[in-house]
């Protein structure tokens, strides 16, 4: 019987930032601290998916957050089923040596439908005349009521959008806490999601972000605490880290300009058109897959990339390949930002004709992310304010709302912090502590995370 595990993804979690967090600092204290080597593109979906199988995107299959799914010709993000992610997962390798081995993953990406004992995921309700609720979902079903019950609803608007806070994390580690309590799993994964949130408004070296790292350390201490009752070993690890940004880069408006990206409109809103387009991107933090639909195109396209200010690599074929990127699912090209610059899905020339979803935290119908949805309108941040206490009223009525509180260029134009490329200086990358010194290193690749965390359950002849 190995020992327990609990393993943190502290999602932007560096070095820099842990002189304000002393009590995940001590973890490392009985164990070690190691650099940890992330993947292109260091984005949520696509790291946690390496950790899990110990493959590149090429291997696994999760090129980014999201992707154009050519069989569907639809731009979708975030998805939830785990038969997305290709290649043997952690506990499947697990299982191999010991069948009986149990896990729990607390709100890790990719969680429904994965085989693990215990799931806690964020999922709205959806209501069928287009209102949606802040929930959860949870495999057992009567978990979902055990911890509302205890924790109260699970705070979606705390999750992510303007109102984007610690509330989250707290409700998170504290239904880790529970599970490890009630079900004892073998593995306990847990993803903590609060660090990105001031550091892509404020940037990484504003004092919000040493603020939310101290504030972060607190809330985690319970958690530690509870481990280490349990005399379980603790990995605390992340998937990136957040760098100042100050340039936002609009690719498709680029490709529009140049006739290769199409819209059709609807009700004088204009939507992206995949079917139709001879080239669109799909914008991902300082990554955007560029899908070219005629490869005569692909060369005229790469370079009319190349000379975009704040693209600083195009990657085609051979490139991809290189990064370990090369998957039917990803582009044909591969943009890389510039270290002060990310990527906009912004497609449309004009405001009036923007999409009305544009305005709104709606991370499933945008052809890309937007981190704008961290932010009230900055252009208006007072009637945006307002406005959102209007659609508050309407829904507390019962009635159909907008949350529309999102700024179009003028909230691209005023985030400060993202991620995606590879870390220029460790200082401001990812990071691996460890409670247990016998697997002690100085460095660890993302691909070795499986092999190190089977290693730790006193499994790795398998």
């Amino acid at each position: 019987m190995g020992r327990q595990l609990v393993v943190l993804d502290v999602v932007g979690l560096t070095p820099r930032l842990l002189a304000h967090m002393p009590r995940l600092r001590a973890v490392a204290d009985t164990g070690f601290r190691a650099e940890l080597g992330t993947v292109l593109p260091a984005v949520t979906c696509s790291v946690q998916s390496t950790f899990l199988t110990g493959g590149r995107p090429a291997d696994h299959g999760i090129v980014g957050n999201g992707w154009y799914f050519r069989d569907l010709g639809e731009v979708l993000l975030w998805r939830q089923h785990n038969a997305l992610v290709g290649g043997e997962k952690l506990w499947q390798a697990a299982r191999r040596v010991r069948p009986d081995y149990t896990v729990a993953n607390v709100c890790w990406w990719y969680a429904m439908g994965a085989d693990v004992d215990w799931t806690v995921t964020p999922r709205p309700v959806y209501h069928a005349d287009g209102r949606k609720d802040p929930d959860c979902y949870t495999d057992p079903p009567q978990l979902h009521d055990s911890l509302t019950a205890a924790l109260g609803t699970f705070p979606l608007f705390n999750y992510w959008g303007p109102g984007a806070g610690l509330a989250s994390s707290r409700w998170i580690c504290q239904a880790a806490q529970r599970i490890l309590a009630e079900q004892s799993p073998d593995l306990t994964l847990v993803y903590v999601p609060h660090l990105d949130y001031d550091l892509q408004r404020f940037g990484a070296s504003a004092p919000q972000a040493a603020a939310a790292a101290a504030e972060l350390d607190g809330v985690l201490a319970p958690l530690l605490d509870a481990a280490r009752e349990r005399d379980a070993t603790v990995v605390v690890l992340s998937e990136y880290g957040i760098t100042d940004v100050s340039r936002p880069i609009d690719v498709n408006r680029l490709l529009r300009a140049e006739g290769l990206l199409r819209v059709h409109t609807q009700a004088g809103m204009e939507y992206l058109d995949p079917w139709t387009s001879r080239a669109f991107a799909v914008a991902d933090h300082q990554i955007a897959h560029v899908y070219v639909r005629d490869p005569a195109d692909v060369p005229a396209v790469a370079k009319l990339c190349a000379g975009l200010p704040g693209v600083a690599e195009v990657l085609d074929a051979a490139g991809k390949a290189t990064y370990g990127l090369d998957h039917p699912r990803a582009g044909e090209l591969v943009l890389v930002a510039e270290p002060d610059a990310w990527f906009t899905y912004y497609y449309w020339l004009d405001d009036v004709r923007a999409p009305d979803f544009a305005r709104l935290v709606e991370i499933h119908r945008k052809p890309g992310y937007d981190p704008a949805e961290l932010l009230f309108d900055p252009a208006a941040p007072g009637a945006a304010k307002r406005r959102a206490a209007v659609a508050l009223a309407r829904k507390k009525l019962g009635m159909r709302y907008l949350m529309s509180v999102v700024g179009l260029d003028a909230g691209a134009r005023a985030v400060r912090g993202s991620h995606g490329r590879l870390p220029a200086d460790p200082a401001d990358g990812p990071v691996l502590l460890c409670s247990d010194a016998s697997v002690a290193r100085d460095r660890i690749a993302a691909t070795e995370v499986k092999g190190l965390l089977l290693e730790l359950a006193g499994l790795a002849a398998s």
